[in-house]
């Protein structure tokens, strides 16, 4: 079996060359999420809507719900419409559950000719407790909310990795 090698001086241009490349790729700019106008807009529903969950005002957190809502959830599937939300909501969850937002993790992107897609991560706890920390349980969340004629509605929810107690410390940021 015949054997070639390459002259020793072609092995440098080769290498800058794959070097080159792999950086090139590395620094392939990543979608940014909106700032601005956009995100002011989905952190300001985010919070009405979670300020309406944290007080069990059904009506209010309603009106943020689109009557077609699917809701995907890691633990308990999915549910359909918007009254099998706020049954789920008034049942489960008023009295029981204080939600806050994770400081730092809001992201939102707009979807063209429809709206937004907002990501996060949330907390809950114990609503005697005030403002989750230590002991909370986390989860990770999407959220698709639609602009028709400057009415936004939450169309999608996907929530998912839940754990429970699982923040030992307010993480670093």
């Amino acid at each position: 079996m015949k054997k070639y090698l390459l002259p020793s001086s072609m092995i440098l241009p080769l290498l800058l060359i794959a070097v080159t490349m792999f950086s090139v790729n590395a620094q392939t700019p990543q979608p940014v999420a909106a700032t601005g106008e956009l995100f002011r807009t989905i952190s300001t529903l985010d919070g009405e809507l979670f300020g309406a969950y944290n007080r069990c005002d059904l009506e209010k957190f309603a009106s943020f719900l689109a009557d077609d809502l699917e809701f995907y959830h890691d633990q308990t599937g999915l549910s359909r419409g918007r009254q099998s939300t706020l049954d789920a909501l008034k049942n489960n969850i008023c009295g029981k559950v204080h939600r806050d937002l994770v400081a730092g993790t809001l992201e939102v992107y707009p979807l063209r000719g429809y709206g937004a897609v907002e990501i996060g991560v949330h907390r809950f706890c114990d609503p005697k407790v005030g403002k989750c920390g230590a002991g909370s349980g986390e989860a990770k969340f999407v959220h698709l909310w639609q602009n028709q004629d400057g009415a936004w509605k939450l169309t999608r929810i996907i929530s998912y990795d839940h754990c429970s107690n699982c923040v030992t410390a307010e993480k670093a940021k």
